[in-house]
């Protein structure tokens, strides 16, 4: 057989049978078609069942012609990797399939069960995303704890008890020293038998920082030699791919068991990140892995992302405790196409999650948020003065965050800093440890950091920011307060005097705020999984509660004041400083993110604090305002443009007057358009095209003279279709014409047998006129998600415009550098 001129690409390049196994399921290679090995070569009574037309046999026009698409070829169809799919095919693709089996549902009972089983498949596949989501997020919640304080000292009773766990049974507990006990033993303790005095405390130091660089050497190992998609948030990843891009690899097993791990580790660490954001893609993990159990999403790159889509809201729900503001987090932040189907199988698998986590109860408080609060006093309308100012503040910390973020992070791709990733680990957490360890409140975690500052202060409470004098000693001073039996009663503290303990914790928690301002812009964005909800929430809690606690002294020291005596009578308790701090918390969080509704309402579920929704809203719109007047895009936006992703934002508007003709290639200066004809190209022609070329895909045309559009045609396509017909027909050769036609006309007898190739030709590709504008462009590419779209001109075929010119156009008329593009 004449093999002369045949590409080198070819299927088995394309699909790499020991990679599929644990790499990207998304690339939708590892599709369960057909084996080829099943059917035998083909000879000349096998291949006359392919077809009634071919290469004449003498004059009667009879002859053997294969068409290879009427039986399913191994990989056409699918996707390359760091490629787009096609949502318009994808969606006929599922239409015919449903309507094919509706069609066989009324002809025998087996087909009416298959019917029903495909319509249950997909609330079963909720089910098994919710349980499995929910069972590993309790899981890490257990282990982060559990690590988290195995830094500070170790349980007798049982190495695998935290601390609180550990003097949960214990008779020695007194109250005010209720985080201790004889069961729990500090490092200086077990090495030196002493808790007090400088060498224990030397002692404690050393291990703290020995443990964190410990647990980060680890996390930043293991991603860095098993799963390089492991590190990071994921969330810009996830949206790039629920957008129709393909990371192969990112989703998968051994992406999922390594997140999984290093997320423990990292969030152990002490870094300043957390574990949120990372809990959204274990949650498309689970999705994704599952999926392959199921052939309606196996096969279907956009059922699948829809079921990703809900993914992404079950991961908000078991991280937050938040079930509807998950599939809200989903909705607005995450998903680019998102039907009302998804929506409610959203709502029911992350309603499962929920369940599976409040089950194992991995903060042990019986409850499913996980900072509750209860607040006693109402809020007046006089503090949404001191809420907008927070609100303000968000917007500024958040703008200010994502571009020294972006700075650090393009100098860590730009320089060498970016060739020693575990060296900048190491080293960020060695600083870290190093300067957390002497304040109290940057030792301890992220989480109860906030819940420390969203608490209110009562009776009970023996914390440092509770330390307020005696109302007794103010009696002189005209200030009333109750007795103490009624204070007792209703355990709540009426507004006191600060006392020294209150002074000492806002000079710790100032310098806290700066410390997690700077450490959290290195940190996020490392080669470990770090999310950024935490971190974020607790700069804004911190400057919430500090401005908490002024509100609150200016309320007892001039209530006589205009402002204040109209709403808060003398000794009464007006100001809840652990409202300002929750405020403070998600107007930080929204001028990071951008996000609005769905964090209002993961806010109210966090907390249980329903009757503070106005605030909340007050502060995050505030926040947001500011924060889109210095930038426009959020943290996650701009690490995908960063990172080059071909992604096309719905919130930024187009307002430039270019049409199709400005974007479209070939430009002026461009050699002319390659394209295929419909008839009259040799199999080895088309084969130099592709071989000259790394076009994705090649317009067809009736001639290279008319150049009238026939359709287009995908390079995977082609590549996978050319290399089975050399398999599978017999005599096919470099110089075998090609044919996009229904119906081949008669070939010599003496030829080689012609190839039909009509069955992968998309007859209706979408195209515009050259006088289009672009804004309509863009937004027929955003709403349909298209690969690409061919210019004509009188229905003559000028050109073509890909979702990657459209990104480089918006890049340039931007004034940014257009090449910035270049993920691909």
């Amino acid at each position: 057989m004449d093999n002369a001129g045949y590409c080198n690409e070819t299927y088995e390049s394309l699909h790499n049978p020991a990679s599929d196994d644990e790499l990207v399921d998304i690339a939708g290679v590892t599709l369960d078609f057909s084996n080829t090995e099943d059917v035998p070569p083909l000879d000349p009574e096998y291949g006359s069942g392919y077809g009634n037309t071919g290469y004449s046999n003498g004059m009667t026009g009879n002859g053997k012609l294969m068409d290879l698409l009427d039986e399913p070829v191994p990989g056409v169809g699918t996707y390359e990797d760091f490629n787009t799919i096609d949502w318009v095919r994808e969606k006929s693709k599922d239409r015919d399939r449903h309507r094919e089996i509706t069609s066989k549902s009324e002809q025998s009972t087996w087909a009416l069960l298959h019917s029903i089983s495909d319509a249950f498949s997909g609330w079963l596949l909720m089910l098994l995303i919710g349980l499995m989501s929910g069972a590993l997020a309790g899981c890490i919640d257990i282990s982060a704890h559990w690590l988290t304080d195995l830094k500070e000292g170790v349980c007798l009773s049982g190495f695998w008890f935290n601390h609180e766990h550990c003097c949960w049974g214990s008779n020695q507990t007194t109250f005010q020293e209720r985080d201790k006990c004889p069961q729990w033993q500090s490092w200086a303790e077990l090495l030196g038998g002493s808790s007090e005095g400088a060498a224990a405390y030397i002692v404690n130091y050393l291990m703290f920082m020995l443990c964190a660089l410990l647990f980060s050497f680890l996390a930043v190992i293991l991603v860095r030699a098993f799963a390089p998609y492991a590190c990071g948030s994921g969330i810009p990843e996830i949206k790039t791919i629920l957008s129709g891009f393909i990371i192969r690899g990112y989703l998968g097993k051994w992406t999922l068991i390594i997140k999984t791990i290093t997320l423990v580790l990292a969030v152990s660490s002490g870094l300043s990140l957390g574990k949120e954001g990372p809990l959204v893609h274990v949650a498309c993990c689970c999705a994704n892995i599952l999926c392959h159990l199921f052939t309606k999403y196996r096969q279907n790159e956009a059922k699948r992302r829809e079921v990703l889509s809900a993914a992404a809201a079950v991961g908000v729900s078991v991280a937050f405790g938040a079930p509807i503001g998950g599939v809200l987090f989903s909705l607005e932040e995450v998903s680019y196409y998102f039907p009302l189907k998804t929506l409610w199988r959203s709502f029911f698998a992350a309603l499962v999650a929920a369940f599976v986590l409040r089950s194992i109860n991995p903060f042990g408080n019986s409850r499913l948020v996980l900072f509750y609060v209860e607040f006693h006093t109402p809020w007046h309308m006089v503090e949404l003065v001191p809420f907008i100012l927070l609100g303000i503040f968000g917007g500024l910390w958040g703008a200010l965050f994502i571009r020294a973020n972006i700075a650090w992070c393009r100098r860590r791709k730009t320089t060498r800093l970016g060739h020693y990733p575990v060296l900048e680990v190491l080293v960020v957490t060695g600083i870290t440890a190093l300067l957390s360890f002497p304040n109290s409140y940057t030792r301890m975690s992220g989480s109860e950091l906030i819940s420390e500052l969203f608490n209110d202060c009562s009776l009970l409470d023996s914390s440092q920011l509770c330390d307020y004098n005696s109302s007794e000693n103010r009696s002189d001073s005209g200030v009333f307060t109750a007795s103490l039996t009624d204070r007792a009663f209703s355990n709540t503290l009426p507004d006191r005097p600060a006392g020294p303990g209150v002074y000492t914790a806002l000079w710790q928690l100032a310098l806290a705020l700066f410390f997690k301002m700077l450490v959290t812009v290195v940190t996020f964005g490392m080669k470990v999984p770090s999310g950024l909800f935490i971190p974020s929430m607790a700069v804004g809690a911190i400057a919430g509660r500090l401005l908490g606690v002024a509100m609150e002294q200016m309320a007892l020291n001039h209530h006589d004041w205009l402002i204040v005596k109209g709403w808060c009578s003398s000794g009464a308790d007006c100001i809840t400083p652990g409202l300002y701090a929750m405020v403070g918390a998600a107007a930080c969080l929204g001028g990071v993110t951008r996000m609005t509704i769905s964090l209002v309402v993961i806010m109210f579920e966090l907390t249980g604090g329903l009757e503070y929704i106005v605030p909340l809203m007050a502060a995050i719109m505030t926040s947001k305002w500011v924060a889109d007047a210095l930038g426009r895009e959020g943290i996650y936006e701009a690490h995908i443009r960063l990172n080059g992703y071909p992604f096309l934002e719905t919130k930024e508007e187009y307002g430039h007057k270019t049409l199709a003709q400005d974007v479209m290639r070939p430009r002026p200066s461009d050699p002319l358009l390659v394209v295929l004809t419909q008839e009259g190209m040799s199999v080895g022609e088309i084969e130099g095209v592709m071989a000259d070329t790394d076009y994705s895909g090649f317009p067809v045309v009736v001639s290279q003279e008319s150049q009238r559009l026939v359709g287009f045609v995908l390079r995977r396509d082609l590549v996978i279709s050319l290399d089975n017909a050399r398999k599978r027909q017999e005599g096919v050769v470099s110089a075998s014409l090609v044919f996009f036609l229904d119906h081949v006309p008669p070939q010599p007898f003496s030829g080689p047998p012609v190839v039909k190739l009509r069955g992968i030709l998309d007859l209706s590709p979408f195209t515009v006129t050259d006088h289009t504008p672009m804004a309509i462009a863009l937004d027929i590419f955003r709403k349909l998600g298209l690969r690409q779209c061919l210019v004509t001109h009188n229905g003559r075929l000028l050109g073509i415009i890909t979702k990657k010119d459209i990104l480089k156009h918006m890049a340039q008329m931007s004034n940014r550098d257009p090449d910035s593009i270049l993920f691909n």
